[in-house]
């Protein structure tokens, strides 16, 4: 299974006993829509849901934050998900928020997992089939343990990393001329950081870019694909899709800046700049 496949893949795939399927969908408070409740009136046939909203680090003062190992663990064991399974992740989110569904599980040791292209939006225009309401038990295990050099946290972004920084905000947010939506963040991104906003990588479909076209959209912002680097966004989510795009062209060394502006933005001791990108 390749990190990205078609509607036509999963279709002709699904119902086989090692695949699972999971809407990772996830909405920004003001958009007044409700995952869940969206997801348990249509998904595809079998999926279970991924509530990235829920499952995070509620001791942690930023949004989304990566939870402990053993709670992801039992949270994929109760939705019938397990570590050697074939994962195939989707979204029916702006956000694009399947790929921060794709980080976690990889962050906590699914080898398998891939995101399908498009999502339920492409998949609903094809006119494939969806259900409704919970889907069945299943049992499954999920020894989770975090994969290291996944995640940098603040201490680490405040020194000298060595890599590029690389925020998928809007340009508007990254050079502060639009105010953070969050109440106490600073306008502006972190010193040095380089900006490519995430919905440059897809397709009006949600489809991804192709690979020449990824290549060339890092190019633009300044940062080489295939060298380490480091992303970031407002919460930890859209940055996911920045490392997905980059998985794509064969980099394994690009890292997420977890609590990214959220964290950064709401520390009045870390240092801001406003204004675009160095050139």
């Amino acid at each position: 299974m390749d990190a990205l496949v078609s509607t036509q893949w999963l279709a002709g795939h699904l119902g086989q006993p090692d695949l699972v399927v999971l809407d990772a969908s996830l909405f920004m408070p003001a958009s007044g829509r409700d995952a869940r409740a969206e997801y348990l009136l249509a998904h595809i046939r079998g999926a279970r849901f991924l509530d990235i909203e829920e499952l995070s680090d509620k001791s942690h003062p930023a949004p989304h934050m990566l939870p402990p190992a053993d709670e992801f663990g039992r949270a994929m064991e109760a939705l019938g998900i397990g570590r050697g399974d074939r994962i195939v992740v989707y979204d029916n989110s702006p956000l694009r928020s399947s790929a921060r569904g794709w980080f976690m599980l990889r962050h906590f040791g699914a080898d398998k997992v891939a995101i399908l292209d498009g999502g339920f939006g492409k998949w609903l225009a094809e006119g494939r089939p969806v259900e409704s309401g919970e889907p069945a038990p299943r049992s499954a295990r999920f020894e989770a343990a975090e994969r290291p050099g996944d995640v940098v946290g603040i201490d680490e972004v405040r020194s000298d990393l060595g890599a590029d920084v690389l925020d998928a905000r809007s340009s508007a947010r990254f050079e502060g001329g639009e105010p953070d939506p969050r109440p106490g963040v600073a306008a502006g991104h972190i010193p040095g950081s380089r900006n490519l906003p995430f919905p440059r990588l897809y397709n009006d479909d949600g489809t991804f870019l192709g690979r020449d076209e990824i290549a060339r959209a890092f190019a633009q912002a300044g940062v080489d694909p295939q060298a380490p680097f480091v992303a970031t966004c407002g919460s930890g989510v859209t940055a996911n899709s920045l490392i997905f795009a980059a998985h794509l062209l064969g980099n394994r060394g690009s890292r997420l800046y977890d609590g990214s502006w959220s964290e950064w933005g709401a520390d009045p001791a870390t240092p801001k700049e406003m204004g675009p990108a160095p050139g």
